[in-house]
């Protein structure tokens, strides 16, 4: 399956990519949304990692540290979406002029 190294190179890609973004901004509201979006980013990274890791493998190991992975994954997702979600709302609100 090509599709999981395609989405795990790009959600590192895109990972560096705010992570730049965080120390090129002077903007403390602007750090803090990129910051949840690098670990959207992140999460995604780890995600489908261990997903292509049992895929790739098939072991009974492969399949424990996947769930781990997973599991740690989808928590910084869940965190990231939801700092996104705060921060969007919060810049909106200061810049509805």
């Amino acid at each position: 399956m090509i599709i999981f190294p395609i989405i795990i190179v790009l959600s590192l890609v895109f990972w560096i990519y705010y992570k730049v973004a965080i120390i090129k901004s002077d903007d403390g509201l602007t750090q803090a949304y990129f910051n949840a979006k690098s670990r959207i980013c992140l999460g995604s990274f780890i995600f489908f990692f261990a997903i292509n890791q049992y895929v790739f493998y098939q072991t009974q190991i492969s399949l424990f540290i996947g769930i781990v992975f997973l599991v740690f994954g989808g928590l910084h997702l869940y965190a990231g979406m939801k700092e996104v979600k705060h921060y969007r709302r919060e810049w909106n609100r200061l810049n509805s002029h």
